[in-house]
């Protein structure tokens, strides 16, 4: 039985890692990073016939500055506020446990005050 939960206790271990590795947030704000470098570079390096295209405006350097911007607000937003791993139940009481006596008698009925007689 031992064996047992200490498997249990080890993949369970994994899957909270897994979680937080594979959190969409990671996964989206990297490839805006990626995506927001590769574009902005793009924009400084336009040459003026891409300007003219565009009515003189720089939309890959704008575009790529925007795309930085929100993945690193997601990248920071994964790092104040991770994902929690999932909390396993709790384990059902044995009826031959100690506590188990005490939870099965019925509760006291608070005692109440006694009227006094008139």
């Amino acid at each position: 039985m031992s064996d047992y939960r200490n498997d249990v206790e080890e993949l369970e271990a994994k899957s909270a890692t897994a979680a937080r590795l594979f959190d969409i947030r990671r996964i989206i704000g990297g490839l805006f990073v990626v995506y927001g470098i590769i574009v902005t570079i793009a924009g400084i390096t336009a040459s003026d016939a891409d300007l003219k295209k565009a009515q003189d405006i720089n939309i890959n350097l704008w575009t790529g500055l925007g795309m930085l911007a929100l993945g690193l607000f997601f990248l920071i937003w994964l790092k104040l506020r991770p994902t929690v791993p999932p909390t396993p139940p709790a384990p059902p009481a044995s009826p031959n446990s100690p506590n188990s006596s005490a939870s099965s008698a019925s509760p006291a009925s608070p005692a109440s005050p006694a009227s006094p007689a008139e």
